[in-house]
């Protein structure tokens, strides 16, 4: 009997080489807009000083994102996913309920600012969580699980840092929101944000030849990413429905290339109508 993996490879190799890969699904649109993280939280490799930091509460910001709100909710969202936690879905669906009965004061989260203000405006029922952080390797586990190597790798990535994530955008001060994600929205500095992705950590090596850095970006990234690309494919949806996935923008990079590449989802570009905000 061949073996699973054999056999897998071998049906993808003769759909793909002889042009039967099926076409039986049409696509459902999917918006993704990337977004800076409004409350702040500093959990990215690229931080934001507190001195660097706005409050999307304080004009002119809470306009900005009014007209932003607006002008997606032109695009007709009939689904709306957000980097949460699916475990999360609970309070996520508790507080979208008391926001659309006029018992929650917003707070600085893009979830709550564009999600929430969207998902009301359509009078949608749901705010759908779709986050992941990805799973490692056990050899990468184990590397966590030891002083002596993690302190390696950490020390690792202090001194490259500076020097690879330091060409990332995101860490400067917004001096608009609706200039700000049109700027991470375009494609050639999604394109050029994956690019850092496979520089550091993604060169680490603990010793010469293995593919230490590799496998731990694999699950930091690039597992993660298609795990978040998963689960909006398990949001029930047909042909008729259009997503609107608000997500950290550096996550662009790969799940542009997930939908575009997609037979079951059609890209739109969120540019026209960030462009559309600008008029507001």
């Amino acid at each position: 009997m061949m073996p699973l993996f054999g056999l897998l490879c071998s049906l993808l190799s003769t759909n793909v080489f002889s042009g039967q890969v099926t076409d039986t699904l049409s696509g459902t649109q999917v918006m993704t807009l990337g977004v800076f993280h409004f409350a702040y939280h500093n959990l990215d490799v690229v931080k934001t000083e507190e001195k660097d930091q706005i409050s999307v509460l304080e004009e002119p910001y809470q306009s900005e994102i009014i007209a932003i709100s607006k002008a997606i909710g032109k695009y007709n969202p009939t689904i709306i996913a957000v980097e949460v936690l699916p475990e999360q879905q609970t309070r996520i669906d508790s507080l979208f309920i008391l926001y659309k009965t006029g018992n929650l004061i917003l707070g600085k989260d893009e979830v709550d600012q564009l999600a929430f203000r969207i998902g009301k405006d359509l009078n949608l029922d749901k705010i759908h969580c779709v986050n992941d952080f990805g799973k490692h390797y056990d050899e990468i586990l184990e590397i966590f699980n030891d002083s002596i190597r993690s302190a390696n790798f950490e020390d690792w990535l202090l001194r490259s840092r500076d020097s690879i994530y330091g060409k990332a955008t995101g860490g400067g001060k917004v001096s608009g929101i609706i200039d700000d994600l049109y700027e991470r929205n375009k494609p050639d500095v999604i394109k050029e944000s994956l690019a850092i992705y496979l520089l550091s950590p993604f060169k680490y090596e603990e010793q010469s030849g293995d593919f230490t850095g590799v496998d731990f970006e694999t699950g930091r990234w690039f597992n993660r990413n298609l795990r978040i690309f998963r689960n909006v494919q398990r949001i029930p949806h047909n042909v008729d429905d259009r997503i609107l996935l608000i997500i950290g923008s550096g996550h662009l990079n790969l799940l542009n290339i997930f939908f575009e590449a997609s037979k079951e989802f059609d890209l739109v570009s969120p540019l026209p109508y960030l462009e559309d905000a600008r008029t507001r």
